[in-house]
């Protein structure tokens, strides 16, 4: 682009959109012509896990390579405990790549001569998440507030709760609001509306965001590793109601929450993300439960963010998390 050809882009935009001319670019400086030719590309995101061998990274970065994609991040961990080696890889494919079914029919025959546990995912696709809450709403209302300004890449599919006290906060978030109550006799019933509403919204992640229900194994063993739960204490430590003023009576000087998958096992998910706060003697249980809220609502946003970026591998009982 000519210097006369810049400066009159200058002047147009300080004319006619209100743009100060530092503010204007040359958009398409430093593209050679043609460089939108071709077709879109395709970013996937891979992660894998398997048993600790010779030739892991070579075997995945040369499928990569062959397939005529690029890496454009790896992180890769081994746990010498398990001999168990995990591996994410988020990658896009170059102009003259076959596309992204070729690098999976590839990744698939790699994983099955390694014996891996393999996921691939498409990068752009944009989760739907379903939020389950009670009473407490504040892990609800920070959730949605970073749905709404983009932190978290994500559709709220639906809020589902027991009681109908957050039906107007989700509706000024045009979030989709079902009241499903838990009484006693109708558990069944009421996880099979849950179950429903999972299969009708194509629901990729379940996140209970303080909900204070037990759901009964037929549910979380369907949903094993898409369901978080935000657990308002340090785990192991201080399991099931009231923990903070469990730890007040314990005098605990520090109190922390703990994001976790849900299992059959109450509380003993594997645990994805904790954060702690210091507390002495004077801090009384109702100021530990205040300082808790601001815990909760941080622990569980980057639990979800991470899963929802496809950063968490399961290990047994234990996670790996790619930050």
């Amino acid at each position: 682009m000519s210097d006369k050809a810049v400066g009159a882009g200058r002047e147009l935009a300080s004319t006619n959109s209100g743009v100060e001319p530092d503010e204007v670019f040359d958009l398409g400086a430093g593209k050679p012509e043609g460089d939108n030719d071709g077709p879109p590309s395709h970013q996937l995101i891979i992660n894998l896990s398997c048993p600790d061998q010779v030739g892991i990274v070579y075997g995945v970065s040369k499928v990569i390579a062959e397939a005529e994609f690029n890496i454009e991040d790896s992180q890769q961990f081994r746990d010498p405990g398990t001999e168990r080696f995990f591996m994410r890889v988020h990658v896009e494919s170059t102009h003259g790549s076959p596309g992204p079914d070729a690098l999976r029919r590839r990744l698939e025959s790699l994983g099955f001569a390694m014996s891996m546990d393999l996921e691939i995912a498409d990068a752009g696709t944009v989760p739907k998440v379903l939020i389950m809450v009670s009473r407490l709403g504040h892990c609800l209302n920070d959730l949605l507030y970073r749905v709404r300004i983009g932190a978290l890449r994500c559709e709220i599919g639906a809020v589902v709760s027991n009681h109908m006290d957050f039906k107007d906060l989700c509706e000024g978030f045009g979030v989709p609001f079902h009241y499903v109550p838990v009484l006693q006799g109708n558990k069944t019933e009421s996880e099979a509306e849950l179950t429903r509403l999972i299969a009708e919204e194509g629901i990729d992640l379940v996140v209970l965001a303080r909900y204070m229900q037990i759901l009964s194994p037929d549910v979380t063993n369907g949903l094993k590793g898409r369901i978080i739960n935000i657990h308002h204490s340090f785990l192991p430590s201080f399991k099931g109601a009231k923990p903070y003023h469990q730890a007040f009576d314990r005098g605990v000087k520090i109190i922390g929450a703990t994001a976790h998958y849900v299992t059959e096992d109450l509380d003993e998910g594997p645990i994805i993300e904790q954060q702690v706060e210091r507390v002495d003697h004077s801090t009384a249980p109702l100021e530990m439960a205040a300082i808790g809220r601001d815990l909760e609502s941080s622990v569980l946003a980057r639990a979800v963010k991470w899963h929802l970026e496809r950063r968490i591998l399961l290990n047994g009982k234990r996670t790996v998390v790619f930050r």
